[in-house]
């Protein structure tokens, strides 16, 4: 689904770029109020897991793969707004450091690959907690739903993307068709992962997963006539009482997964094309991709210059990739807390109420 440079028309693009450029900011500010010390450091290490699996790509037809695109996996563990988040630093590491999307098409793959898989799949991983029972397995249940859709939805905002913007005349309901299509079967997988890894995050450390949250009902107590929360007593620390191990233990195993899967498990991934690549070439979309700005990078196409090991070079650029992303995104989401925390300061707060008097 990574749209390259020359797909989309200059000012398609450009308005792509605007319009990516406010959901970042005004996800930048919705993300102060789910960002707190727990899930800062989960969500640059989701940003990191999401860079690692989209190097895993999976068969789906004859001749045509797919990967995670990541966007419900993101906002099910961290929030809807930390999740564009992350799925745009991932897109913007690919971009600069692995000449994966286009530079210039960065705006599409925002809104293709953040903006729209995380707000598509929240609404329906939201609207499904509501109606299923409130137990763990309802939780993975929607996270496989939601996932489901928000692949097919983002092949549908490229479709519309490209009927903007495109810069061939290939017909727009064969676009849609061949998309949709490949998209669906691509959706699938995606589901498979994002209801794996919820389902194994819930099953340690529920309170560290977003979409969780309020599952588990407080113990009432009948005072009077009135029914009141049971106040938690029991002993010990919160990861005693709320999963079996501690946040640390959960973001170094993150971490190893993901430079597993980055660094080795990568090497058998399927060297088909994936979906978006596959119809570019059967409907002729291609014929207008330009070179990548970033085609001369030491990282390019997920390999180290100048390593002739093809599995020694790709499995080195993926784990270069995993420590570049889980910095960068860790770096950001600090930065985020600390302006909440900052907003939330005694000093800022007195101002504020100093200046409404």
């Amino acid at each position: 689904m990574h749209v390259p440079d020359g797909f989309i028309d200059a000012p398609t693009s450009a308005a792509a770029g605007v319009i990516a450029a406010g959901a970042v900011a005004v996800s930048l500010r919705g993300a102060r109020r789910e960002l707190d010390e727990r899930t800062a450091p989960l969500a640059g290490l989701v940003a990191a897991f999401i860079f690692a699996v989209q190097m895993l790509n999976f068969p789906v037809a004859a001749g045509t793969s797919g990967h995670l695109l990541g966007g419900a996996l993101a906002a099910i563990l961290v929030g809807p707004y930390t999740g564009v988040l992350c799925v745009s630093v991932v897109l913007l590491m690919q971009g600069i450091l692995f000449a994966d999307g286009g530079l210039t098409a960065l705006g599409v793959n925002v809104i293709d690959m953040a903006l729209t898989t995380t707000v598509v799949a929240y609404a329906v991983f939201r609207g499904l907690v509501k109606v299923l029972p409130r137990t763990r397995r309802s939780v993975t249940v929607a996270s496989f739903a939601a996932a489901v859709l928000s692949v097919p939805a983002a092949a549908c905002v490229f479709t519309l993307i490209y009927a903007i913007g495109g810069t061939t005349d290939v017909s727009i309901g064969k676009v849609a068709t061949a998309m949709i299509g490949v998209h669906v079967l691509i959706g699938i997988g995606e589901a498979v992962i994002t209801a794996l890894t919820v389902g194994a995050v819930i099953a340690v450390r529920p309170d560290l997963v977003h979409g969780a949250r309020g599952l588990r009902q407080r113990l009432k107590l009948r005072v009077g006539d009135d029914l009141v929360d049971v106040p938690d007593t029991a002993p010990g620390p919160a990861a005693a009482r709320t999963g079996r191990v501690s946040r640390r233990a959960v973001w170094a195993g993150g971490l190893v997964a993901s430079l597993v899967l980055a660094g080795f498990v990568s090497f058998y991934a399927s060297a088909d094309p994936d979906g978006l690549e596959k119809v570019a070439h059967d409907k002729g979309i291609d014929r207008t991709a330009k070179e990548h700005a970033s085609a001369d990078s030491p990282l390019a196409d997920y390999g180290v210059r100048n390593i002739t090991d093809a599995r020694l070079s790709g499995g080195l650029a993926g784990v270069i990739g995993v420590g570049v992303t889980v910095v960068a995104g860790t770096g950001v989401f600090w930065a985020v807390r600390r302006r909440r925390d900052a907003d939330a300061s005694p000093a800022s707060l007195d101002t504020s109420a100093a200046e409404k008097v």
